[in-house]
């Protein structure tokens, strides 16, 4: 095979072809081992699903359903380049008896479009809107796969690891966030054998590049002088983008734009030793320094006094996730949230700020319920040892490994301190 991502390479019989990897695929569900001539890029998909402890015989979940998956839909970055999906893939999917499906990054799908008869006969494998098509949910399969490795992929017929969907053969490509190379989920064209050839996969890759071209002209436009920028989650020292310039930030300045990008209104000195200084003892002296030190730094202009406030907006990540929660834009929130607000920081406006915006996040993901974005948040090293987070995923998927971390998170937890004292 020239081409590990393409299926089957022109003038291979598919009958054949369809033959010798439902032989592999029962060695494999039933020895564990993969026989070749199975692709590496399926071998290695085989093994993750099974990993997951997708059952060979299992089906898809719908997860999202009426105003959940509107909802899904419209704060969805992909929702703006469903038109030039349809322009590009429309009049394919329909001639073809094909079928035009998106997913999220998670692997769920959003839109499933296409030929009458052909939607008909996929919703009897769940291949709807609003299911969970992730590798780790429903094995091997093009759009569940292309998030999972971050590339085009073409899937045959009993490459699928579940078995009800090996009558069908799928190409699937990544879209990507054109600034931040973020994956946002991923285009696909499913239908039967005739599109094992080499040329469906490079036309859902040649669609997927175009979309990430539109999403990078709907951006919005950027002026040649930005306004100032500060990065201050999951970061102990903030980064502010200002005149062209990139600054990385002392933790007490870090601290000091935080709060006052928070009160454009500004804040007196009394107010900034309070939020700023545990110690009372603290003199206003030693603000004053601080704040001529920062006035330095930044230039002329950006920092006034009397009171202390930013003369320019500041565009602060910690207001992007606050936004997007106070939308009900879940996924959006959580994909903008790097980490907590300045975690070295003892700061006692920053530590309230800072436990409040993680609480309201994990509030939301934990009503929400979804498995993905659960997970999400468990393995992110601030997530690892929250409790209710992993209550929450155990619940949303019970998976025998989820449920034996849960269960030592919970024993290590009711274990007495036993250090000693110092």
């Amino acid at each position: 095979m020239t081409d590990p991502w393409v299926a089957l390479e022109p003038g291979a019989d598919p009958a054949e072809r369809v033959r010798v990897l439902h032989r592999a695929h029962d060695t494999f569900t039933e020895a564990g081992t993969v026989p070749r001539p199975v692709r590496g890029v399926v071998a290695e998909s085989w093994r993750r699903s099974a990993r997951a402890g997708v059952h060979p015989d299992g089906a898809a979940d719908v997860e999202l359903t009426d105003s959940d998956l509107g909802a899904c839909r419209a704060e969805h970055p992909l929702a703006a380049v469903m038109p030039l999906f349809r322009e590009l893939m429309g009049t394919f999917a329909s001639d073809g008896r094909h079928l035009l499906a998106v997913c999220d990054a998670h692997g769920r799908l959003l839109w499933v479009e296409g030929h009458a008869s052909t939607l008909r006969q996929a919703g009897r494998m769940n291949f709807v809107p609003g299911a969970r098509w992730a590798e780790s949910a429903v094995g091997t399969n093009a759009p569940g796969t292309a998030v999972a490795v971050n590339h085009p992929v073409q899937v045959f017929a009993a490459e699928h690891f579940v078995r009800r969907v090996q009558p069908w053969t799928c190409a699937a490509a990544p879209v990507h966030d054109p600034r931040t190379g973020r994956v946002l989920g991923a285009v696909d064209i499913t239908g039967g054998d005739g599109l094992a050839h080499p040329h469906s996969l490079g036309f859902v890759q040649a669609v997927a590049r175009a979309a990430e071209s539109q999403l990078a002209l709907l951006s919005p436009v950027r002026p040649a002088e930005n306004g100032p920028e500060l990065a201050a989650l999951g970061r102990d020292l903030a980064l502010l983008t200002t005149g062209g310039r990139r600054i990385r930030l002392s933790r007490r300045h870090s601290e000091i734009l935080v709060l006052l990008a928070r009160h454009p209104d500004g804040l007196t000195g009394d107010e900034l030793l309070c939020a700023l200084y545990e110690d009372e003892s603290v003199t206003p002296v030693t603000l004053r320094a601080e704040l001529a030190r920062l006035r330095q730094i930044l230039g002329p202009g950006l920092l006034a006094s009397r009171p202390y406030r930013l003369t320019a907006p500041v565009a602060a990540d910690i207001s992007v996730v606050e936004r997007q929660l106070a939308a009900g834009a879940v996924t959006s929130a959580l994909a903008a949230y790097a980490g907590p607000l300045l975690p070295a920081s003892r700061a006692p406006a920053v530590v309230r700020l800072r436990r409040h915006l993680a609480d309201g996040l994990r509030a939301a993901l934990i009503a929400r319920g979804d498995p993905d974005l659960l997970a999400d948040w468990a393995h992110a090293p601030w997530g690892e040892d929250d409790l209710d987070v992993w209550r929450s995923l155990a619940t949303a998927r019970p998976t025998a490994w989820t449920r034996a971390r849960l269960a030592a998170l919970e024993a290590e937890l009711a274990a007495p301190d036993v250090r000693p004292r110092t």
